[in-house]
């Protein structure tokens, strides 16, 4: 397995290497410079044009790419002209924050789609899978951002259970600073599992029906097995296989397409930071997450995989 690990590994140099050109070409075509947004009434247009030359962005778009690449290789993704800091630092912070955020929606998403779809499953057409189907309906239906929005009315201004927005209290330290964090991560991180549950528990609900009438459950049955053994041995353990499976793409989507959530919950993580290198052109910000982004998406596939082989040892990825 570790032979196509490695293989798997080196398949993605090439396909980072197409992605930075698309990338960087795209950015460039992208109206407008970093310097534009420094542009005021006051501004000495001299001294606009002295910063584009001294950052090479008159060079030839070949030259400007290898620059970047080289650059980029040594851990130097720039300057932010934005924030006036550089890039390396700066995405340290977010991608921490993002991190540990992804971790506790993943955390209460399958905390909350296993049982609803393990319980839905077998006792399907009762009162509680009518709820479960229900509540499918209503997640499925309602946008993602309006549903952000009525949780923040909700619990944050009306019933002040929650912070409404950022990640942590000015001023805290030590375990205080910890519960803060996680204080902060809880709403943002509930509202987002209670919506992306409804595929997961669909796809589990579905798979525990059909599996109750495969024939290795009419087998056990004939020989005697508990239903309960049954349930447990058989049916949950291969409706689960799938689950496990995109355990990795959920992971890393979140971490790298977390822009919505975390621009509604002014949470500072990579998401929001895009959004805002975005309007602000800052392309050194905005390159640089998106090569993390596509790095990111790779990853999650062989992550994905290789958990799927690890669950399962009849399958061996290739």
């Amino acid at each position: 397995m570790w032979k196509t690990v490695l293989r798997r590994f080196l398949l993605m140099i090439p396909q980072l290497i197409i992605l930075s050109i698309i990338v960087f070409i795209l950015a460039k075509l992208m109206p407008g410079d970093p310097f534009t947004g420094q542009i005021t009434p006051n501004t000495d247009p001299n001294q606009i044009e002295a910063l584009r030359r001294k950052f090479g962005f008159y060079d030839p778009w070949h030259v400007q790419y290898v620059r970047w690449v080289k650059n980029m290789f040594r851990g130097d993704f720039g300057m932010s002209y934005g924030y006036k800091m550089p890039v390396a630092n700066l995405l340290g912070d977010r991608i921490s924050n993002t991190f540990w955020l992804s971790l506790l929606c993943l955390i209460f998403m399958y905390s909350l789609a296993l049982p609803l779809g393990i319980l839905s499953g077998r006792y399907s057409g009762g009162k509680f899978d009518k709820f479960v189907t229900f509540y499918n309906f209503v997640t499925y239906a309602i946008p993602g951002f309006i549903f952000y929005l009525l949780m923040i009315l909700l619990l944050a201004y009306t019933f002040h259970i929650f912070p409404a927005s950022g990640s942590v209290d000015p001023g805290v330290s030590g375990l205080s600073y910890a519960l803060s964090r996680l204080k902060h991560m809880i709403l943002p991180a509930l509202c987002y599992a209670m919506i992306a549950t409804t595929g997961t528990v669909q796809y589990l609900r579905n798979e525990i029906i059909d599996a109750k009438s495969s024939d290795y459950v009419r087998t056990a049955r004939s020989k005697g097995v508990p239903i309960k053994k049954v349930y447990t041995h058989h049916i949950f353990r291969n409706s689960l296989l799938p689950i496990a499976a995109f355990f990795g793409f959920q992971l890393t989507n979140l971490i790298s397409g977390s822009v919505f959530m975390e621009t509604i919950f002014s949470y500072p993580g990579m998401g929001k930071l895009f959004i805002d290198s975005v309007l602000s052109r800052d392309y050194s910000v905005l390159t640089a997450l998106i090569m993390i982004f596509g790095f990111m998406t790779l990853l999650g596939s062989l992550l994905s995989d290789i958990i799927m082989s690890i669950v399962d040892p009849r399958i061996r990825i290739e």
